[in-house]
């Protein structure tokens, strides 16, 4: 069995002897994943939604803070960005994005 701990330069691998060995990954993996185009991802979130302007203002601040917009315009599909499921409002506890 091989345990790995992911880095962003080096992979170290921990065989089941304890024994280690790391190896360098490619410069393409050590690139953050690119920006979303939140206005217009957001502008497919809120379609369907009765305060379009609230929504897409909410939806944006939660899309640049993780970088994800569930697809489709239901809450059943939240669950899918883990960052913009879990975001609060601070001053009242509530869900902050739609």
């Amino acid at each position: 069995q091989t345990a790995q701990s992911n880095t962003h330069a080096n992979v170290t691998t921990t065989t089941a002897h304890g024994s280690m060995r790391a190896s360098s990954r490619s410069l393409l993996q050590q690139q953050p994943p690119p920006r979303l185009d939140c206005p217009k991802v957001c502008l497919g979130r809120c379609a369907n939604n009765w305060k379009n302007e609230m929504c897409n203002d909410k939806c944006n601040v939660c899309c640049q803070r993780c970088n994800c917009v569930p697809p489709g315009t239901g809450q059943d599909t939240r669950h899918i960005c883990p960052c913009y499921d879990q975001m609060t409002n601070p001053h009242n506890g509530k869900l902050k994005c739609p």
